[in-house]
């Protein structure tokens, strides 16, 4: 009876899993989010007369503060000091406050010719609003993927954070699938609208989260109340993060990787349309097939890592796919629309394979306690370049060396005549770009797979009999 009292909540599989639940929909809802406006390129410019300039420039805003302000970084020494419920519940309050700000900017009613700071006020006040809402996000992701390495540790950690992530892309399979639809029936403000909704509900059902977070600090007396029960963490501590030769490899596969995979699904919609001919309110569904199909595959491969371990190997192996995939986008005679979907396909596995592997191989690096800054570090680097440095790159690239053509098309909408410009791109080059990342990622990869043998980090071991950071500190 005295052994059970002792026992720590985590120890229950019925309750970590049900935190992994609550805080992967959390995250499924800020995902929504981040993509929602990805199949609305075409609409975007044709009905609020945006370029691609100024659409890469709004999509780059999200790691506008993140970055320039150093708010990520802030964010996990934030959940390091004051625990996943104080940096919960401050992430989704800024989701929450830039998305509604996000929607407005995109109404009919805001739109203006106004110039400040050298951008039209709605295409700045939209990328304010996206801007507020990166901090949250990104905040609420480093806080889910501390929150899974704290309730998990010792047991399934990389399934975990597999199935943390492919329930959270559903939100990307969903703002890819739908938005778009949704968009060309009601406007382009619209589907932002949903998501202002969803993170609402997010907001409710992290609160259930917190609960438990609490009980959990009950069920472990004997550790610290602060921080979610971890020792302290301290400023210096950022110092012996950035010392590890390990971590920065990490971080700079992570940001490389993914410059060739998140961009990519912001313009994707419209690369459906420009090179394969997709009609524009169902060309989303082609991208759309990326997420939902590392949903199934992404725990699938965190569980072969938990049990045979080969964490190196399987990034080196996705970041090899990530290169296949764009190589084929860039050849201008492969332009039927089945081409686009078997990529698709392929790219669904390897943007599953490396993630499997990177997320769950940091705690083999990190110390627990500066787990939340770690990430934090992570992904501000993956801010820096892949969330905004190259979604503008690639609208910058397309407006002053990829467009092809516009054609004026005049049409009535409620007795009313309207003129639409539509421009014609040609995405070879923005692919080619995509692919230059991919070839980057695998050589990355093999540094860190060579480095690992050196250092003997434990990533090709599996989780359960790697040697714990904390045992190393």
């Amino acid at each position: 009876m005295v052994e059970a009292v002792k026992k720590s909540l985590r120890d229950s599989p019925g309750a970590r899993w049900a935190a992994m639940a609550v805080v992967s929909f959390t995250m499924l809802c800020g995902y929504f989010v981040a993509d929602v406006a990805s199949p609305l390129k075409p609409l975007i410019e044709q009905h609020l007369h945006w370029s691609s300039a100024e659409y890469g420039l709004y999509t780059s805003a999200y790691g506008w503060f993140n970055v320039f302000l150093g708010m990520l970084v802030i964010g996990g020494i934030i959940l390091d000091k004051m625990g996943p419920r104080f940096a919960g519940m401050l992430a989704i309050g800024l989701m929450l406050g830039g998305t509604a700000l996000n929607w407005w900017a995109l109404t009919p009613a805001a739109q203006t010719d106004t110039v400040v700071l050298g951008a039209k006020l709605p295409v700045l006040l939209a990328g304010v609003g996206y801007a507020f809402f990166g901090v949250g996000v990104e905040m609420c992701g480093i806080t889910a993927t501390k929150v899974i390495a704290k309730w998990f540790k010792g047991y399934e950690m990389a399934l975990a954070m597999g199935l943390q992530v492919a329930v959270a892309r559903i939100g990307t399979g969903l703002a890819l699938g739908t938005s778009g639809a949704l968009a060309g029936v009601t406007s382009v403000a619209t589907p932002v609208l949903v998501g202002v909704l969803l993170l609402g509900v997010g907001l409710v059902v992290f609160l259930v989260y917190c609960s438990m977070d609490r009980k959990l600090a009950a069920s472990e007396p004997e550790k610290p109340a602060e921080a979610g029960g971890e020792d302290a963490f301290r400023i210096s501590d950022i110092g012996r993060i950035l010392s590890s030769k390990g971590f920065w490899l990490i971080a700079i596969l992570c940001s490389i990787f993914y410059s060739a995979v998140f961009p990519f699904l912001k313009y994707a919609t419209d690369l459906m349309v420009q090179k394969y001919h997709v009609a524009e309110d169902v060309a989303g569904l082609i991208p759309a097939m990326l997420p939902f199909g590392t949903m199934l595959l992404t725990p699938v491969f965190g569980r072969v890592y938990d049990k045979k371990g080969k964490g190196a190997t399987i990034m080196i192996i996705g970041s090899c796919l990530i290169l296949l995939v764009h190589v084929l986008l860039t050849v201008p005679a492969l332009d039927h629309y089945a081409v686009a979907i078997a990529a698709m396909l392929v790219l669904g596995v390897g943007f599953s394979l490396v993630p499997s592997a990177m997320w769950p191989s940091v705690p083999k690096l990190i110390p627990e306690k500066q787990l939340g800054t770690a990430y934090a570090l992570i992904f501000f680097l993956q801010n820096l370049v892949a969330l905004m440095g190259v979604p503008y790159l690639i609208g910058w690239v397309l407006d002053n060396y990829c467009v092809t053509g516009r054609e004026t098309v005049t049409q009535t909408v409620d007795g009313a005549v309207q003129t639409t410009t539509i421009v014609h791109y040609d995405y070879t080059l923005p692919m080619a770009i995509f692919a230059g990342f991919g070839l980057l990622a695998i050589f990355v990869a093999l540094l860190l797979k060579a480095d690992d043998r050196k250092s003997g980090y434990g990533l090709e071991l599996p989780i359960q009999k790697a040697k714990p950071a904390d045992a190393a500190a």
